[in-house]
């Protein structure tokens, strides 16, 4: 039996399995490690391939393996599921991972930096104050419409209601009615100021990061958009090309081909959900944006909205805004506007 050579982690809250092999893909280690002795277990094995599930806190204990000086490779999770054999428990989930990262096809995650995770709570905590926006508002709403109130969709609408709930002058809300709305109200408020703070902490952040800048000066791609790509996607190069950057956001057509007859329907929708939901957002907005004041810049998205509904038209330009943030930030450039040219 040989020297441990290549580890398969699989981790949880409080105990964590390993399954360890040599050079000979022998099982030399099988063994349960609580969490507060996993460091400790790790220090004192010599500098191995560590492969671990790409889950909750996997970038925490990927960086804390590699300063002892071992080789951590994380993987999807859906890719490590091929390997596993018989019925799923802890063990048999460490040696498929152990199975897994030796593959020379195997695609891994890179471990993201403290730097990167902090960004990207700023981002997750923002969206989660939104969703909880949006469901105040929802809520308000909908009681004041069973009072036969109602106002114009949007941000604006709500704040209407919000000053009928304000004025106690207003004989259609009762005492009992209002108080009970007002609660609402001083939520919806609160999380609004949350929100803001969170936008001035995410507006220093972008600029104070010289790829953020770079980045949002592509139309479509503000701040948030900015600092969320430079957040989640750490090294550029990872990505082959703009397009394999654009499949791993979900923004490619799925694929259903066989006997050379290509079959392509709508996008995959896997990879990155918030960053796919950014992109198509600011895709929106320059369409928005055309619609008012022409396409004579971008005659490609003016051609493609005589043709397709919007939102087929934002998916596309979202695709392309991803192959252009690929370009540009591989290759050092700046965003140029595209030139037009003359007919002859």
């Amino acid at each position: 039996m040989g020297e441990v050579s290549t580890i398969g982690l699989d981790i949880a809250k409080s105990v964590f399995q390993v399954h360890g092999v040599d050079v000979a893909g022998a099982v030399v280690i099988r063994k349960r490690v609580s969490r507060a002795r996993v460091l400790e277990y790790f220090s004192d094995l010599p500098p191995c391939l560590v492969g671990i599930e790409a889950c909750p806190s996997a970038h925490h204990w990927g960086r804390e393996l590699q300063a002892f000086g071992h080789t951590v490779r994380l993987i999807p999770p859906s890719y490590v599921k091929a390997y596993l054999k018989r019925s799923k428990n802890d063990a048999n989930d460490a040696a498929a991972i152990c199975e897994a990262v030796t593959r020379p096809s195997m695609r891994f995650v890179p471990i993201k930096t403290k730097e990167q995770q902090t960004a990207l709570m700023l981002h997750r905590t923002r969206q989660l104050l939104v969703r909880q926006r949006t469901m105040l508002s929802n809520a308000l709403r909908g009681h004041l419409a069973e009072l036969g109130i109602v106002s114009a969709k949007g941000r604006n609408g709500t704040a209407d209601l919000l000053s009928i709930i304000k004025d106690g002058s207003d004989s259609r809300l009762s005492p009992a009615v209002r108080g009970i709305l007002d609660v609402l109200a001083r939520q919806y408020g609160a999380i609004g100021v949350e929100i803001a703070s969170i936008d001035r902490s995410i507006m220093a952040l972008h600029r104070g990061c010289e790829a953020s800048r770079r980045l949002a000066e592509i139309p479509g791609v503000g701040p948030i958009g900015a600092t969320a790509l430079v957040a989640e996607i750490g090294d550029w190069k990872t990505f082959s090309s703009g397009r394999s950057l654009a499949a791993w956001i979900g923004l490619v057509p799925k694929q259903h081909s066989t006997g050379g007859k290509d079959r392509l329907g709508s996008i995959t929708k896997q990879g990155n959900r918030y960053l796919r939901w950014l992109l198509v957002v600011g895709a929106m907005a320059v369409i928005c944006y055309a619609r008012k004041h022409g396409t004579e810049k971008r005659p490609w998205l003016g051609r493609l909205m005589e043709r397709r509904p919007t939102k087929v038209a934002a998916v596309a330009l979202a695709n392309k805004i991803a192959r252009m943030a690929w370009a540009i930030m591989v290759r050092g450039e700046r965003y140029k506007e595209p030139k037009l040219l003359l007919a002859t």
